[in-house]
């Protein structure tokens, strides 16, 4: 289960520098002139984990496997994106299939970097990415709309599918995001719903890029981005996005000299992905021994059985048990068996809901 992000922002706004520094390649090219970055840019990058390097190094095992985070990139927006202005939005369905959305917005004074709207003003950056997401989505629904109608002529289902498409585009044409529409329990909707993938539905995480004085405490801009994403209970991170480019290529400990020198100790890459992790209600449990060490994501409240099928679906169709070690009994043990000796090797069964941390081993028969 890969966490899949899709940054987006207006040009200029250090999009794509932040994007070659999380991906730690410079094929997203960062200029001062808008569009840049003409095809989208897709990027797999290990999620910074300090538990699985100890899993590693108490373990040894012949290969070590991170979880894994996908970053796609897509050619900045400016107002009419979604009426083919600019690049238009053919780059928005790039996206669709992202989990979450980063909405990077300036923060930051530059008079050599040009604002395409003249000046700095992150929630006016803010509304006009969000007017061209909400445009795109209400072009997606009057397409599907169209043709729940041609079919509702024979189905009862696709009428009753028809009729709550036309109450969300109402919805969307009022101002409203996908996300504040309540579901129904209609299958044939709910099955449009999956295949849009409409971009107001997804969770947003406010991304502020700042310069390197403000990247401890924030600013002035930074705090009003902050505090809208309170106000609408979605993610927030701060970040330099020039800062995290000059990073790259240090060794760990220089990176982390860099960064305590500026008053912080992390990176944008471990603050956004944590941030992601947060915002989509996403937690990891590790497998250990000496073959592999990996690092799996699953939803927070999953059962053992589901957390098992991302393994393999023949794990959970087979499900039979699980042996569990948190991840501070494995650590504060010599070994596994030690840890059955000592009754902190724990098996659970269909119901346990697994926990972040936990070590696992599962035992399964199809």
């Amino acid at each position: 289960m890969a966490l899949s992000i899709g940054i987006v922002g207006l040009p200029n706004v250090g999009k794509s520098t932040l994007f070659n520094a999380l991906t730690k390649a410079q094929n997203a090219q960062a200029a001062n002139y808008p569009f840049c970055t003409i095809e989208p840019n897709k990027a797999t990058v290990a999620v910074p984990d300090k538990r699985v390097d100890a899993l590693t190094a108490k373990a040894k095992p012949q290969k070590t496997i991170h979880a894994s985070v996908d970053f796609i990139d897509i050619a900045g927006l400016v107002r009419g994106a979604s009426k083919g202005e600019g690049l238009g939005n053919q780059f928005l369905a790039n996206i669709r299939e992202c989990a979450a959305i980063v909405e990077v917005v300036r923060c930051f004074e530059d008079e050599n970097i040009t604002h395409v709207d003249g000046g700095v003003d992150p929630l006016r950056d803010i509304d006009t990415i969000e007017t061209e997401l909400l445009l795109a989505d209400i072009q997606s629904v009057e397409k599907r709309l169209e043709k729940l109608l041609k079919m509702a002529k024979g189905s009862k289902d696709a009428k009753a599918a028809a009729e709550i498409m036309q109450q969300l585009l109402n919805a969307l044409n009022d101002g409203k995001p996908a996300s504040a529409f309540p579901l129904p329990e209609n299958e044939a909707f709910l099955q449009s719903w999956r295949e849009l993938g409409l971009l107001t539905a997804k969770p947003v995480i406010y991304c502020a890029n700042v310069d390197e004085n403000a990247v401890a405490d924030g600013n002035d801009l930074s705090r009003r981005v902050q505090t809208l994403a309170a106000e609408r209970n979605a993610g927030f991170a701060r970040i330099c996005a020039k800062l995290e480019e000059e990073l790259q290529g240090l060794p760990d400990d220089e990176q982390a000299e860099m960064l305590s020198s500026y008053g912080i100790e992390e990176s944008g890459l471990v603050r956004i992905i944590r941030t992601g992790y947060d915002t989509l209600g996403l937690c990891s449990y590790f497998t250990a021994g000496p073959d592999e060490v990996r690092a799996w994501t699953i939803r927070k409240g999953w059962k053992a059985p589901q957390a098992a099928g991302v393994i393999h679906t023949d794990f959970e169709r087979g499900f039979i048990r699980a042996e569990v070690i948190s991840y501070d009994d494995y650590m504060s043990h010599e070994s596994e068996a030690a840890c059955r000796a000592d009754g902190v090797l724990r098996v659970e069964g269909k119901e346990y809901v697994v926990q972040d941390g936990d070590v696992m081993h599962f035992l399964f028969n199809v």
